[in-house]
């Protein structure tokens, strides 16, 4: 899969307050986003973060990529880091995924009469929408929705409302008008669609992503956290987009590359290279002594 394009607009209130001490002094849980943080931009990851990630895994930290990629989208970043075991919470926080076992440890999905609710509002809201599902590991779509990446083969082609009979990790809508209204759309799919789902985009050419009232990558984490018995202060967290602030907020500590919106590079806690110049990797050296 190609590396997903990343919004530059979205909207998220920053934290109120930001932490005043310093690189955590124990790390136990490295989360980090995946497309324009871990992977360089040709969507390999490097050699020296490859050893970084590998040298804390193998110290007991536990680390998780926090992505929008469905879960079938992982399995190509992590088979390049042989050496780890990583978790991920995909699909923007509704599932968390066993990468090594091929197995969904917790899913959060839109019940299928939000759904259907969901489904007429934006047909008013936005005629010319197209929608597509992700339902756990499966995907499917409508006859008419054109999809930016390869249909996984054997994905069912229904109407809609088969389509949200159960329920929908996370639901996908794609409009044909122009880029350039992209982002009015999604403020619009947003407006109607408020209290009742979440709405993000991962930038002007990718589809509207609707998930679960409440679901989101840090809410997905710190579930994570909870259960591993880790508290925030043990966590270092990285991304690059607005749609991590919230989990770059609820960490210990946050760090975006330097290639991050403008938004992010405001609030972390630190502001490290590039994904193009090992960036995550820098961090993480440094964060071994604190295991």
């Amino acid at each position: 899969m190609p590396s997903l394009p990343k919004s530059a607009t979205f909207s998220r209130p920053a934290p109120a307050s930001r932490r005043a001490g310093g690189f955590p002094a124990s790390v136990r849980m490295v989360a980090t986003d995946l497309d324009g943080t871990l992977l360089r931009s040709d969507g390999r990851v490097s050699a020296r973060t490859v050893a970084a990630v590998d040298d804390l895994g193998a110290a007991g930290v536990l680390v998780v990529f926090v992505t929008a990629r469905p879960p079938r989208w992982v399995h190509e970043v992590a088979d390049q880091l042989p050496r780890s075991h990583p978790v991920a919470i995909c699909s923007n926080g509704a599932i968390v995924y066993d990468v090594s076992e091929s197995r969904v440890l917790h899913e959060h999905p839109i019940p299928p009469a939000v759904c259907t609710e969901v489904v007429a509002r934006l047909r008013d809201a936005l005629p010319s929408v197209s929608f597509a599902v992700e339902v756990g590991l499966r995907y499917a779509q409508e006859p008419q929705y054109l999809s930016q990446w390869p249909v996984p083969p054997g994905a069912a082609v229904l109407e809609v409302d088969a389509l949200v009979r159960e329920p929908v990790t996370k639901l996908i809508a794609r409009h044909d008008e122009p880029a350039t209204a992209h982002w009015e759309l999604v403020e619009r799919a947003r407006r109607v669609l408020a209290g009742l789902v979440e709405v993000t985009s991962s930038g002007p050419t990718a589809p509207i992503e609707i998930s679960a009232s409440g679901v989101g990558k840090a809410f997905a984490l710190e579930i994570l956290a909870a259960e591993h018995g880790i508290d925030p202060q043990e966590v270092l967290a990285f991304g690059d987009m607005p749609n991590d602030i919230a989990m770059l907020g609820w960490a210990g500590y946050s760090i975006a590359p330097a290639n991050a919106h403008p938004d992010v590079l405001e609030l972390v806690d630190e502001v490290t290279a590039s994904n193009d110049a090992d960036g995550v990797a820098l961090v993480l050296e440094r964060a071994r002594p604190a295991v």
